[in-house]
C-alpha cells in the first residue's frame, strides 16, 4: 500500500546558487536515486516557488523516516549529497535543530 508524505524546506536567497541547486536536481548521481529508491521511496517530486521547496514522496510498506535516516547515515555518498545541498538549503521557520525538510500537516482534502 502506498502513502504520500509532503515536505518543505527553503533555498537560500541567490539567485545564483538556485540555479545551481536546480543543475544538481536534473541529473541527481546515480547513487542518490538507488539511495531514495532503497528506502522505499517510489515517486519523488519537488516543486519550487521563490525560495519555498514543496516535495511529495510516495512510499511502500518498507519505508519510515527512522529508516531513511539510518540508511543515509551508513551511505557516505548520501552523507556527501546532504552536506552538498545544506549549502544551498535553509531550514524553514520553526524546523527543528538539524533538520532539513520538514513534514507538512494536511489541513484540507477533496
Amino acid at each position: 500500500m502506498s502513502q504520500r508524505y509532503c515536505l518543505t524546506l527553503d533555498l537560500k536567497d541567490d539567485a545564483a546558487l538556485i540555479a545551481e541547486y536546480e543543475k544538481y536536481h536534473e541529473a541527481i548521481w546515480p547513487e542518490i536515486h538507488d539511495s531514495i529508491t532503497a528506502k522505499g521511496i517510489t515517486n519523488m517530486e519537488i516543486f519550487r516557488f521563490d525560495t519555498r521547496m514543496f516535495m511529495i514522496m510516495e512510499v511502500d510498506d518498507t519505508f519510515s523516516f527512522e529508516r531513511s535516516a539510518a540508511m543515509d547515515a551508513a551511505n557516505p555518498k548520501a552523507k556527501e549529497w546532504e552536506d552538498l545541498m545544506w549549502g544551498y538549503q535553509s531550514p524553514v521557520k520553526n524546523a527543528p535543530e538539524g533538520v532539513k525538510w520538514v513534514l507538512m500537516d494536511k489541513v484540507f482534502s477533496l
